[in-house]
């Protein structure tokens, strides 16, 4: 049988697989509804989220918060995570040992959730998920198939912040992205009856050094 979200939480509490374990303050696992139908993944905590124990809680979060809002949804509907869940020094790109370090996590949480609906947030946790090159520009405004479920790509909160806020054409496409991801759930009447296990050597790709103005 398989354990429970928050047994896998408490072991991960301690896990030292790779050094980002040497500077946190504590692991990040993840926040939300353990049988949430909407799951969200970025790239990694930052200085808040580590202060905190919890995704998403600075400025980004907030923004991330008034999204859902703007679908009808509350944050403890859903569920939250990063693919690394130490915060990297700096608030650096996490390097490739340490998402495949991590990787087993992110794997167990989507296989113990059975998220109907992924969306990654960002280039560098688009590129990661769907094992593309591809730039999050290219790739939001669509729904991809992905293990039996609808991965749906959109920018990270933070580039919006970073970029102009409210008055940018990239919070505009945020908002028709999170409009995208309302009538995907709408479409869905019932949650996948078979558990679809995640095949760990599927997830995963490594980030180049392109669209650096988009990798948050």
């Amino acid at each position: 049988m398989s354990r429970t979200l928050a047994e896998a939480a408490a072991e991960a509490a301690d896990c030292t697989k790779c050094r980002l374990s040497q500077g946190r303050t504590q692991v990040v696992f993840g926040a939300g509804h353990p049988d949430a139908g909407l799951m969200f993944i970025g790239e990694g905590p930052g200085f808040h989220e580590d202060e905190q124990g919890e995704p998403f809680v600075g400025a980004a979060g907030q923004l991330l918060n008034r999204m859902l809002g703007e679908i009808d949804l509350a944050r403890d509907q859903v569920y939250i995570a990063n693919i690394v869940k130490c915060r990297p020094p700096g608030n650096r790109d996490p390097r490739p040992d340490e998402i495949d370090a991590c990787t087993p996590w992110l794997v167990e949480q989507i296989s113990l959730i059975q998220p109907q609906v992924i969306v990654t947030l960002g280039n560098f946790a688009t590129k990661f998920v769907l094992n593309t090159q591809t730039g999050i520009t290219r790739l939001r405004g669509q729904i991809h198939d992905w293990h039996g479920r609808t991965v749906i790509p959109t920018f990270h909160p933070a580039a919006i912040l970073h970029g102009g806020g409210e008055k940018s054409r990239q919070f505009q496409l945020l908002l028709d992205d999170f409009r995208m991801v309302r009538s995907t759930l709408d479409a869905m009447s019932e949650r996948p009856s078979d558990v679809v296990e995640l095949p760990e050597a599927d997830v995963g790709a490594p980030a180049d050094d392109t669209d650096q103005l988009e990798l948050f």
